[in-house]
């Protein structure tokens, strides 16, 4: 059997796939506009991405192509649609990475209070500005809003914990005997109870699947339901904040913001890319890495590995999500 690996991927995830037995060809260069032709010439049944996006010609170039991995949780760049309709399963690698989410969240959210990266970037250029930087709020006694308590939701859930925050929980799923388990205040699930929610605390989180529900969420009404000065962090998808809306914010209503992910963020792992957001005082950015630590990585390698053995074992298809 042969597999397409697309993207970057652990040296353990391909010798897991080859000790299958599997051929693997491993194109990380290719561009979402090349796989097509990729697929054509090798001909793969598993093809392997991770934020490359498939489209269609893709799709429809591989001729045994029965089986898509997502090496991830989100799925937002398979085209769902097409690969339904020619009958091949798309599956992903949930739960995988949310530790590594987590842990950006609050490196984030410590680079909004205390500007950590401005105070690098003044050293790095030989100013010493310490009255600039020495009044921070501090996190211990503020109120986080958790957005989405999916698996990443809970383990920010946890640290904010630690640092201790107390937490307020929306979710479409969230109820009160959640809510206490957790050791959380509940806050509803409706939209109306996710803007009451993000008026009550002082920074916010957001972990939202990307579909026609949540885009653009946070948008006007979210932004100025926050705090003046508040802090809001976004590791979900881009698709989920109108970033109009959000740069009004930052520069109308002190918002800081932590921003790991973007609208029409590029596919490719280094082109030139700008975004006004990037240039605002007060708003710190990466480069949608949240999944990306070792741990992380080893552990989607090898589930991209136990949904490969389930298939050829079973024709079973682990984690489907069309």
């Amino acid at each position: 059997m042969k597999v397409l690996i697309a993207d970057q991927f652990e040296q353990s995830g391909r010798d897991g796939l080859a000790a299958l037995g599997d051929h693997i060809a491993f194109e990380p260069g290719l561009t979402p506009e090349s796989l097509a032709d990729a697929v054509a010439t090798l001909d793969p049944t598993v093809l392997v991405v991770r934020s490359k996006k498939v489209k269609p010609p893709a799709i429809a170039a591989g001729k045994s192509l029965k089986l898509i991995i997502r090496a991830g949780a989100g799925y937002d760049n398979i085209d769902l649609a097409a690969a339904s309709q020619r009958g091949i399963a798309v599956c992903n690698c949930p739960g995988m990475n949310t530790v590594a989410v987590a842990e950006l969240v609050f490196g984030l959210l410590i680079c909004c209070d205390r500007r950590i990266p401005d105070q690098t970037a003044e050293l790095r250029a030989g100013a010493w500005n310490k009255k600039e930087y020495s009044r921070a709020r501090g996190l211990k006694g503020l109120t986080l809003g958790v957005i989405g308590v999916g698996s990443i939701g809970r383990e920010v859930v946890k640290r904010a914990q630690a640092f201790g925050m107390s937490c307020i929980a929306h979710s479409l799923n969230m109820n009160t005997e959640r809510a206490r388990d957790l050791g959380v205040t509940y806050g509803g699930s409706s939209n109306a109870d996710m803007l009451s929610v993000v008026g009550r605390c002082d920074a916010v989180s957001v972990h939202v699947a990307a579909n026609r529900q949540s885009e653009k969420m946070c948008g006007t009404a979210f932004f100025g339901a926050m705090k003046p000065g508040a802090y809001f962090i976004n590791t979900s998808r881009g698709s989920v904040v109108d970033e109009a809306a959000l740069a009004n914010a930052v520069t109308s209503k002190g918002i800081r913001a932590g921003l790991d992910v973007f609208e029409d963020e590029p596919a490719e792992d280094k082109v030139a890319y700008s975004t006004k957001l990037a240039s605002l005082p007060g708003v710190y950015t990466t480069h949608h890495v949240g999944a990306s630590t070792d741990q992380a990585q080893n552990a989607v390698a090898e589930e991209v590995v136990r949904i490969v053995k389930v298939y050829r074992s079973s024709g079973e298809f682990e984690n489907r999500v069309n």
